[in-house]
């Protein structure tokens, strides 16, 4: 259930128009009408968030949606390699006239974190994941901000159809996180069985942005990624009698630390690279020596070259580092890649960003679109575009309120990031801008040609 005061709709609505007049933007009648419903739908999918891959309620809730704004929609688009997983994937279709195709894309998953916002609508989610573990879900990462937005812009663009001619696929797009969900809609055919586009255009929250800001980076904007897992296989034992054992615990912690040399020592430093161990499950007691320990790690290049040296590097360190703790080759550490969890670095078509930003300082002023720099961040975006030569712009849309009004316990002067339990975008104010940068750029890409 969502906890909501009766009154919110006015308070989201005043909010809007306060915090627009301070960034600066001008009044937009429809949107700002829609602004109030956009807000409750923001509220109702944050509250009731889906991990990737079980995205059911939230791909049914953004399918409604779309049919009720007279899209031809159509759900459960996609096939993954595993066949225990049934894919959720939305496309929704609107025609109006000859024309330009543009495909508007959002992701429909959250996160497996458990939510430290204190806001009325905060997700109380807990299930259990694929690994039987116990785990919180949270849109950690703003996609329920992405959905609600695309929704609006939806809802704009049905609604003024005389100022456009061609046609717009909207694509709610399932298992972003574990960046496989984009190849399984294209492996079923989506390409041939809706209209293919001449454009693909997206958007991520962002809080290094100002509220009421966007961010376009031209050129390669979002790393590559990778998924490794890793088993460092000792010999368990009692806690007492330590040398009576291979600690794999210990051998862990030389290991973390080991892998931290292949971004500082075997790069270039003009070569971007991360090397995150973001995961480590082992034992079951303080006084009980494991025999395994597993870490989950996530890789993140941009030259293909890099990714390779990166990969064969955590492999020779892993075995390095077992054979330097006495195991014998057998027991050494087994690398596993996970060739489903890869994405390559996703590109932004210089020429139509140049053509989206133009657009959007029409629309936001001049002083609210930014220039963004590539980041380590990885997207699937890229494969409804890259592989198919088609053109991308994927722009950041700014969450930061330098007033305060996403203040946290948590933290001071720091602003809560992506896939932090404290990321708490002001929604109004954000949505607003999403649904108002979008709908320029989906119009002026679609404006009626002589």
């Amino acid at each position: 259930m969502i906890t909501r005061n009766s009154a919110w709709p006015l308070v989201a609505a005043l909010s809007v128009v306060c915090l627009s007049a301070l960034a600066g933007e001008k009044p937009d009648e429809p949107i700002d009408a829609s602004l109030p419903a956009l807000v409750l739908k923001y509220q109702a999918i944050h509250s009731n968030p889906e991990l990737s891959h079980y995205e059911e309620r939230t791909s049914k809730l953004f399918a409604a949606e779309l049919r009720k704004l007279g899209y031809e929609t159509t759900e459960g688009v996609g096939k993954y390699e595993n066949p225990k997983w049934k894919c959720h994937g939305v496309v929704g279709v609107l025609k109006n006239g000859a024309g330009r195709t543009l495909l508007l894309r959002t992701e429909l998953d959250a996160l497996p974190i458990i939510e430290q916002t204190g806001t009325d609508y905060a997700s109380k989610v807990a299930i259990k994941n694929d690994d039987n573990a116990d785990v919180g879900v949270m849109h950690a990462c703003g996609h329920d901000i992405h959905m609600t937005s695309v929704l609006g812009t939806a809802k704009q663009l049905a609604e003024s159809k005389g100022k456009w001619s061609g046609t717009i696929v909207i694509v709610g797009q399932p298992a972003e996180e574990t960046v496989d969900g984009a190849r399984a809609m294209l492996n079923d055919g989506m390409y041939t069985r809706f209209p293919k586009p001449d454009a693909v255009l997206a958007l991520h929250c962002d809080p290094g942005i100002e509220l009421g800001r966007v961010g376009i980076c031209p050129g390669y904007c979002a790393a590559a990624a990778d998924a490794v897992e890793i088993t460092v296989r000792g010999i368990g034992g009692h806690g007492a009698r330590p040398e009576q054992t291979k600690d794999p615990v210990v051998i862990s912690a030389q290991l973390i630390l080991a892998l931290q040399t292949i971004t500082s020592r075997e790069k270039s430093p003009f070569d971007p690279a991360v090397v995150t161990v973001g995961s480590i499950h082992g034992g079951t007691k303080c006084n009980i020596i494991p025999d395994e320990v597993q870490l989950k790690l996530t890789v993140r290049t941009y030259r293909s070259e890099v990714r390779k040296q990166v990969l064969e590097s955590i492999t020779r360190i892993a075995n390095g580092v077992a054979l330097t703790a006495g195991l014998p080759e057998d027991k050494a550490p087994l690398v596993k890649l996970s060739p489903v969890d890869h994405t390559e670095a996703t590109y932004n078509d210089p020429e139509f960003s140049k053509n989206v930003a133009s657009a959007l300082r029409k629309e936001l002023g001049s002083e609210n679109v930014l220039k963004a720099e590539p980041a380590m961040g990885s997207e699937d975006v890229g494969v409804f575009a890259m592989d198919q030569k088609i053109p991308l712009c994927y722009f950041k849309l700014g969450t930061f309120n330098r007033d305060g009004a996403q203040a946290s316990k948590a933290f001071t002067a720091q602003r809560p990031g992506l896939h932090s339990c404290f990321f708490a975008p002001v929604p109004g104010p954000t949505i607003r801008t999403g649904v108002k940068a979008l709908t320029a750029a989906a119009l002026d890409f679609l404006a009626v040609r002589n």
